[in-house]
C-alpha cells in the first residue's frame, strides 16, 4: 500500500538537527544491532499477570532476530506491515527488533480497540501479519480475530498463547529461518500508531527510523544512560512504544508494566531508584497515595514528565511538597515531545506552563489563516522538529494538517510567553458552543479543580434547542463536599468568569471514561449520558 507523505522539511533545517545530534543516517535494524553488541548486559524487565519477567537487551535482539527469520520465512519483505495487539511483555519487546530487522512497518494497536476499530485499522494499513495473545485481563481476544471483517491482505494471524483457532498459528510454532540483510532507508516508515479515535475513525500515524531516533536522542539530553526508567504505558501508544525503543536505542535500564498499578509502581520505583518517567495526572496522583499508604520512598526522580491532558496545578504543587520535580510537557503521537518544562525550571513555569520547546523543535501560535498571531496571543500551535512525522496514512488528512515549510498543525490552542514558555489552554475543537458563544471547555475544567471537593471533571456541550449547547460538567466530588448548581454558580462568580462559562448542568459519576493515555472520551461520556437522560426522561 503507497502511503503519501506530507510536507518535507526544508534541507537547511536537517543540516541544523545532524549538527545537534538529532538527524541519523541509519535505520532502527542497524542502531538496535550496533547497541546490542555494545551493550548486551543492560536489563529490562516486565511486571504482570506472570510475575516478574528480566531479560537483557543482547537476549531480546537475539530472539527478535529468530522473530525476523521466521517471518522472512512466512514471506514477510521489507515494507510490509506487521501488526500487534500485544501487551507489554517480552514477546512484544522481541517484535520491535524483528520488525526493524527485517525492514517491516510495525503497529502496536491499544488493547481497547476491538473488532470494529481493529478492522478498520488493519484494513488502513494493509496489515499482512497480526499477533494477539488468545487471553488477557479477560478479553478474549480469539473472539476478536473471528469477528474480524474480511481482509484480504491479512495473510498470517499469529496467536500468543496455548490456545490456536484454526486458520492460525502459535508464537512458538513459526517456521525457522535466517534473519535476512535488508537495506532499509532511514526515510522509511518504520513504526504506525493510530490514534485513538475517540471521535472518529482511527488516524494512521507514520514515523521513521530518523523520526524515532531523533525523539529518543532529545529525551537523552541531560540524563544518564544508566539510570532506570519506568513506562506505565500501554503498548500501542507512543509513549509505550518509546519506553521499549528506549532500552533497545538507547541502553535505557527499563522497568515496564503491563498495566497500571499503582502499588506496583510505587514499590519499583524505591527497588530501582527510578529517575525517570512519565504519565498522566492520574498515575502520578495514583502513584503519590500508594507511596504515602505504603511507606514508600519515590524521591529519586529527577522528574516525572507530566502531560497528555489536562495537569492541574495543584497537583504540580503537592507533588513538590513530597519531594517530587514534576514537570509538564507537552506533545502528541504525531510529535511525541514538542516541549517540557526542567526540573530547574521556576516553580511557577512548573506549574502553569507546558515548558520551552525541545531541541530542534519550532514552535509558532497562528489564527485559522495560518499567519503568526501577536506575541502572546492564543492561537493554534503550529511544530516542526525532527522528530515530527511524517504524515497519516490518509492523505486526505495531510492536506489539512500541514502548513509550508513542514509545519504541523496540533489542532491545540496555545499562547508562548515573553520567556519563551509554551501554555497549551484549549483543544480547539473541544468548545462548548452555547448561543453563538465559543466556551473552552478546559477553561471550565481548570477553574472547578480550584474548587474543593473537586477531584476529577469533563466538561462538555449539553443540547439545548435554545442556545444549541449549554454547558454541562461531570464530576466526580468528595462526598461531604455536596456541591450543587448553586455553589459552583457561586465558585464562578467568585473567580470572575464570565456568566456564559458557568455550568448548567451537573452530573455526578464514580469514574470518568477514558482512553489508555489518561484522556476523557467525551464522545464516550454523552453517548451515556444521553443514554440516561433518555431512560430516565430527563
Amino acid at each position: 500500500m503507497m502511503m503519501e507523505q506530507a510536507s518535507t522539511m526544508p534541507a537547511q533545517l536537517q543540516d541544523e538537527w545532524r549538527r545537534l545530534g538529532l538527524w541519523a543516517d541509519r535505520s532502527l535494524g542497524q542502531a538496535m544491532t550496533q547497541l546490542a553488541a555494545a551493550k548486551p548486559d543492560v536489563p529490562l524487565h516486565f511486571f504482570g499477570s506472570e510475575g516478574e519477567r528480566v531479560s537483557t537487551l543482547g537476549a531480546v535482539h537475539a530472539e527478535g532476530r529468530q522473530l525476523a527469520g521466521s517471518f522472512h520465512a512466512l514471506g514477510l519483505r521489507p515494507g510490509d506491515t506487521i501488526a500487534m495487539q500485544l501487551p507489554n511483555c517480552l514477546e512484544n519487546a522481541a517484535l520491535y527488533q524483528a520488525a526493524a530487522l527485517l525492514g517491516c512497518r510495525l503497529l502496536p494497536i491499544v488493547h481497547i480497540f476491538g473488532p470494529h476499530e481493529l478492522g478498520q485499522i488493519l484494513a488502513d494499513s494493509g496489515a499482512k501479519a497480526l499477533i494477539v495473545p488468545d487471553q488477557w485481563r479477560g478479553i478474549d481476544y480469539l473472539d476478536r480475530l473471528a469477528r474480524l471483517p474480511h481482509l484480504p491482505a491479512l495473510a498470517h494471524r499469529i496467536v500468543l498463547g496455548g490456545n490456536v483457532p484454526a486458520g492460525a498459528i502459535a508464537l512458538a510454532d513459526l517456521p525457522q529461518g535466517e534473519c535476512p540483510d535488508v537495506s532499509v532507508e532511514p526515510n522509511d516508515c518504520a513504526l504506525l500508531l493510530y490514534t485513538s479515535g475517540t471521535t472518529a475513525a482511527p488516524k494512521g500515524v507514520q514515523h521513521t527510523s530518523r523520526s524515532l531516533l531523533a525523539e529518543l536522542a532529545a529525551q537523552m539530553k541531560g540524563s544518564a544512560a544508566d539510570e532506570f526508567g519506568l513506562s506505565p504505558w500501554p503498548s500501542g501508544h507512543i509513549a509505550g512504544t518509546l519506553g521499549v525503543l528506549g532500552h533497545s536505542l538507547l541502553g535505557r535500564p527499563m522497568v515496564l508494566l503491563e498495566s497500571w498499578d499503582a502499588a506496583l509502581a510505587a514499590e519499583l520505583v524505591e527497588r530501582f531508584q527510578v529517575r525517570q518517567m512519565s504519565g498522566t495526572p492520574f498515575h502520578l496522583s495514583g502513584l503519590m497515595e500508594a507511596a504515602l499508604r505504603d511507606s514508600r520512598n519515590i524521591t529519586s526522580f529527577n522528574q516525572f514528565l507530566i502531560g497528555a491532558t489536562i495537569v492541574p496545578p495543584a497537583l504540580v504543587a503537592a507533588s513538590e511538597a513530597a519531594g517530587i520535580h514534576c514537570c509538564r510537557c507537552y506533545g502528541s503521537t504525531e510529535m511525541p515531545t514538542i516541549s517540557q518544562c526542567g526540573p530547574g525550571d521556576p516553580l511557577d513555569k512548573r506549574l502553569n506552563t507546558d515548558g520551552r520547546p525541545n531541541p530542534g523543535v519550532e514552535v509558532r501560535i497562528v489564527d485559522d489563516s495560518g499567519h503568526d498571531v501577536n506575541p502572546g496571543s492564543e492561537g493554534e500551535i503550529a511544530a516542526r522538529g525532527a522528530e515530527r512525522f511524517t504524515g497519516y496514512t490518509d492523505s486526505a488528512l495531510n492536506a489539512a494538517s500541514f502548513l509550508p515549510g513542514g509545519w504541523f498543525l496540533t489542532g491545540d490552542i496555545g499562547r508562548i510567553d515573553a520567556d519563551g514558555f509554551l501554555a497549551i489552554t484549549d483543544r480547539k475543537k473541544d468548545i462548548i458552543i452555547r448561543g453563538g458563544e465559543n466556551i473552552s471547555s478546559r477553561e471550565v475544567e481548570e477553574l472547578l479543580l480550584q474548587m474543593p471537593g473537586v477531584r476529577d471533571v469533563a466538561a462538555i456541550g449539553w443540547p439545548d434547542a435554545r442556545l444549541g449547547e449549554r454547558v454541562c460538567v461531570v464530576l466526580i466530588a468528595d462526598p461531604a463536599a455536596a456541591l450543587t448548581l448553586e455553589s459552583i454558580g457561586e465558585h464562578f462568580r467568585q473567580l470572575g468568569a464570565a456568566r456564559q462559562k458557568t455550568p448548567e448542568k451537573l452530573v455526578f459519576v464514580d469514574v470518568l471514561p477514558r482512553t489508555p493515555t489518561g484522556k476523557v472520551q467525551k464522545a464516550e461520556l454523552r453517548r451515556v449520558l444521553a443514554a440516561r437522560t433518555a431512560q430516565d426522561g430527563a
